[in-house]
């Protein structure tokens, strides 16, 4: 992961960064690495599809289990007939209008379906649990990216606060250089020189201040913040930094990062449950028995004006019309086009698949935290010799800058020194939060809070 391109030396305690923009900071909102953290996990949308979905599955296992449960219907269905027709009451043929209403009230219960209901129950309890479990693997990335967002708004506005005071120093020996030139003591090229020298400070310092206002852009993406709302950061102490170490064992973070890292149970929890779907698939070579069970009856009316049949009450008809009956019901699959072969070798190719994905997240895993390990020690190593290197540049700048201060140095070997003192600043920088992030990745990968 490559976070830092330049960088900038902050030392004290506490440095609250400003949001760019070039505004003065007033009263703005100070945010900790865990309230960073805690914002995003509360309003991040991706966060809230990603609960929907498991919603969704959740519903999905209720249902599956509701299914094994009889089912149980009712119909009423009226007649109004016209001309002759058999009355229902005498069976007689008659030339009238009547009505005629059946009811019916029926259940049935699938006693067995080759265990298809069960797998699938065991299915979706699977795949619930891998959806809670991507909900976690899902916040899980997005912390490393608030760290990584975070971590590049400090380095940027140390940046920021380094080209400011390079900036500085250049448009301070630009008037010297000036005033030199008009007391005979300089020549144009000097002075050149010096125009050449604010010129780069003024640009490096446009630069960081673009750098820092993206980064605090990317950082308010990530909490779902509007680009109009203004906060600040709060920085590290320096002596975090160098406590940081790289004593860490990749096969001990390895070994402990399978039984805590969500993207490794997720694809073990997406292998058994795709497992699963064998079973169920081969639910369908299975007979299927199911029992039934209902009632009927009927009432009839004849719109007969002349009183010549009598017709019997509601509830006589409804008493006397009563039927029941129970029965079962065995349906045997003999041929249907190879269909339930096919879904059981689509099961079954699917199933493999999974596992492949499953020992390829691993084989990820181990790559990126051996490659964490090495980076931390690289990283510490690069901390201390730009740090060497920091402070061997600014004490030969200082030096160099008394001798041009009395003329004893021309002004090319001064701005020589300043470049170079400035650019084993901008390494230190970069050798700073290089160190700090990449033992936060180690903290990361171990399951650990990350805060400063």
């Amino acid at each position: 992961m490559k976070m830092f391109t330049q960088t900038k030396f902050f030392t004290g305690s506490v440095l609250l960064v400003a949001l760019g923009f070039g505004q003065t900071l007033k009263a703005q909102e100070v945010i900790t690495i865990q309230q960073a953290v805690d914002n995003t996990l509360k309003n991040n949308l991706t966060i809230k599809q990603a609960q929907f979905n498991a919603a969704i599955t959740d519903e999905n296992l209720t249902q599956s289990k509701y299914a094994l449960y009889p089912t149980l219907s009712a119909s009423v269905s009226p007649n109004l007939t016209f001309g002759r027709g058999l009355d229902q009451t005498t069976f007689q043929v008659t030339n009238q209008t009547s009505l005629y209403t059946s009811g019916n009230l029926s259940s049935n219960v699938n006693l067995f379906q080759g265990f298809s209901k069960i797998n699938q129950i065991r299915q979706n309890k699977l795949l619930l649990q891998a959806d809670q479990t991507n909900v976690d693997k899902i916040k899980n990335d997005l912390i490393l990216s608030v760290v990584t967002a975070y971590l590049q708004v400090l380095y940027n506005a140390d940046l920021e606060r380094a080209s400011k005071e390079q900036l500085d120093i250049a448009n301070k020996t630009l008037i010297r250089e000036n005033a030199l030139l008009d007391a005979g003591n300089k020549t144009l090229a000097d002075v050149s020189q010096a125009k050449s020298q604010a010129a780069t400070a003024e640009l490096n310092l446009t630069n960081a201040q673009n750098a820092l206002s993206i980064s605090y852009l990317t950082l308010g993406q990530l909490m779902e913040m509007q680009p109009n709302q203004r906060f600040v950061v709060q920085a590290p102490l320096i002596d975090n930094v160098k406590a940081v170490s790289s004593a860490a064992n990749a096969e001990e973070i390895y070994n402990n990062a399978l039984n805590i890292f969500p993207d490794i149970k997720l694809a073990n929890l997406r292998s058994l449950a795709a497992k699963q779907a064998i079973a169920v698939a081969k639910g369908a070579y299975a007979p299927s028995l199911s029992l039934g069970a209902g009632l009927n009856t009927s009432y009839s009316y004849q719109f007969d004006y002349s009183g010549a049949f009598p017709q019997s009450s509601f509830a006589d008809q409804i008493n006397q019309r009563l039927g029941q009956s129970i029965g079962m019901s065995l349906q045997i699959p003999i041929f249907n086009g190879f269909t339930a072969r096919s879904n059981v070798r689509r099961a079954k190719i699917t199933y493999q698949n999974t596992l492949t994905s499953e020992q390829l997240a691993k084989n990820n895993l181990n790559k990126v935290i051996f490659q964490a390990t090495t980076d931390l020690k690289a990283a510490e190593s690069r901390y201390s010799s730009t740090q060497n290197a920091f402070d061997a540049q600014k004490d030969a700048f200082y030096v160099v800058e008394q001798r041009y201060n009395v003329g004893l140095v021309n002004s090319l070997d001064y701005s020589t020194a300043q470049t170079n003192r400035n650019k084993a600043e901008i390494d230190f920088i970069q050798a700073k939060y290089d160190l700090l992030f990449r033992a936060k990745v180690i903290d990361y990968y171990l399951g650990k809070q990350i805060t400063f």
